[in-house]
């Protein structure tokens, strides 16, 4: 996302406090030689874009890397707090060299040895790639990766005292690849990856039918912070229609349902004794993009004011009413969002509650009229709303129909909504397609920065041609600010130019949930954000 030197660079400081690990049962990583002997199947309406980390961004590829890609630093479950995995020592040489020693003996799946070499391809490789819908933006602070022997690699970085680069060791950015199998230069498919077992996580794949059906086996080459898989053989089975996952779930079909259920379908599931609901801290935000070059007057239309594209961005802030949207849709499993850092986090505040609509958190269809005809913007304006239902789950449907109804209340908007497939939605939203689109985002790690850095730098995986210099600086000097007092009030200025800007407009702040039969245990869901197969046990 953001490049070097005039477009900055990507680094927060994290005070140390993370979201509270809710673990459930015994989620101690395993210790013996190989996996449990039972088998377990996990259901899921998240969809697969690519194996591949540098080709992807999304929870559903991301639950499917977790298990299969290995990563230098990594947490154990039921923590945030990252330690070396991949690696036997981590720490910085220099101010802005971070050196890394790997363990010995390290193997992928396929009996390739892994070594520095492969470190240092795999992160050459992010950076060169640099898909619009991978996660190379968490790098942006990464000059040169230097692999020094077989068993060392030297992080050459940026800017100094990055104390967060161990944590994006930990991301899906810093997944090792083997570059036997993996292209240097462009997303490698899925089926090549999967027939050179290209895999060094706690599991490998066995049989892999795209968005269908997915079967994992422990893979004995794996030596990380993880140990021995719990269960030996894991299945995941994707669902087109949420209501047949819960359904497979209550009649112990499957084993696990994760992502994405009703709200409707969990409120009752929690009075269903043949099944355990799972709740764990999340930092996920559901929120409305921008395109400010193909919205009503956006910078490429026939008709391109910014001025007037600012009101409609304003009007429609004025008109959203989020607890409405929380209570008669997600019956309060989500919560408002007023701000683009969630509550909970240092730095987070109500701006879109103070400056838009009532001034309470609800809409003001007077203060909307205004501003668009203060603008001089006839109405009805239209919007053509993209959604999507197989990643953001189908309790989007109604969530959108609402936010159609909210805003064509007044006679001030016309709401054209349709909805794709995200396979294809992913591609579309970062081609200019929509003008207007739903996403979601689920946090890499427990920071304001993660929801600012991002979001808002000149290469923001948002690509909706939002960029704003004053924010791009504030950004960067909240990054290297020690004083704790002095960098919420950056972050919170932030917040405020973000929010007269409106490139965005965040709905809804949620958490983590996972369905389970009843003799399924280690089901662990934790501030590290990722769902780790590895943990689950039956019977």
């Amino acid at each position: 996302m953001i490049s070097v030197s005039s477009k900055g660079w990507r680094i927060a400081i994290v005070a140390g406090t993370v979201a509270a690990a809710l673990v459930l049962a015994s989620c101690a990583s395993g210790g013996g030689s190989s996996g449990g002997s039972s088998s377990i199947v996990v259901g899921t309406t998240d969809k697969v874009t690519y194996l591949d980390p540098a080709g992807s961004f999304d929870n559903g590829s991301l639950t499917v890397q977790t298990q299969v890609f290995a990563t230098l630093m990594n947490s154990k479950p039921g923590t945030a707090d990252v330690q070396p995995d991949l690696a036997s020592k981590a720490e910085f040489t220099s101010p802005t060299d971070y050196t890394v020693t790997l363990k010995k003996g390290l193997k992928f799946a396929n009996g390739h040895k892994l070594t520095a070499s492969d470190v240092k391809f795999s992160f050459d490789r992010q950076r060169k790639i640099n898909d619009p819908n991978g996660p190379s933006y968490l790098l942006a602070n990464l000059d040169s990766t230097d692999a020094t022997n077989d068993t060392t690699v030297v992080f050459h970085l940026k800017n100094a005292n990055d104390q967060v680069f161990p944590q994006v060791l930990s991301t899906s950015a810093g997944s090792i690849v083997d570059e036997q199998v993996f292209s240097a230069d462009k997303v490698t498919p899925d089926k090549e990856i999967v027939k050179g077992e290209a895999f060094d996580g706690q599991y490998k794949i066995d049989s892999y039918d795209f968005n269908n059906l997915v079967t994992f086996a422990a893979n004995p080459n794996y030596n990380g912070l993880l140990g021995t898989a719990k269960t030996s053989s894991v299945t995941q089975k994707y669902y087109t229609d949420a209501s047949n996952l819960k359904l497979d779930v209550q009649q112990g079909n499957i084993d696990v349902a994760y992502r994405s259920l009703s709200a409707t379908d969990l409120d009752s599931l929690r009075s269903d004794k043949k099944v355990k609901v799972v709740d764990g801290p999340g930092g996920e935000m559901r929120y409305i993009v921008f395109n400010f070059n193909t919205m009503p007057f956006g910078a490429t239309t026939s008709d391109a004011d910014a001025a007037k594209a600012l009101a409609v961005r304003v009007a429609a802030a004025d008109l959203i009413d989020r607890s409405e949207i929380a209570s008669q849709v997600y019956k309060n499993t989500y919560t408002p969002l007023y701000s683009f850092v969630p509550d909970g986090l240092t730095g987070a505040t109500t701006v879109l509650k103070d400056l838009y609509g009532d001034g309470k958190g609800g809409p003001d269809a007077g203060k909307a009229k205004k501003v668009l005809a203060d603008a001089g913007v006839s109405t009805p304006v239209v919007f053509k709303l993209q959604y999507n239902t197989d990643h953001y789950g189908e309790s989007s449907t109604d969530e959108y129909a609402l936010v159609k109804s909210q805003l064509e209340a007044t006679g001030l908007f016309t709401v054209n909504l349709q909805s794709t497939e995200y396979t294809q939605y992913s591609k579309d939203r970062s081609a200019d397609v929509y003008p207007e689109y739903q996403l979601g985002w689920f946090p890499d790690y427990s920071d304001a920065d993660d929801y600012l850095t991002p979001f808002y730098g000149a290469d923001s995986f948002l690509v909706n041609h939002y960029s704003n210099a004053a924010v791009i600086a504030k950004i960067q000097k909240q990054a290297t600010e020690k004083d704790a007092g002095a960098r919420k009030s950056e972050i919170e200025d932030i917040q405020a130019k973000v929010g007269a800007d409106l490139p965005i407009l965040p709905l809804l702040q949620g958490k983590q949930v996972a369905v389970t039969g009843t003799d399924i245990s280690g089901t662990t869901l934790d501030g590290a954000f990722k769902f780790r197969f590895g943990t689950l046990t039956k019977g």
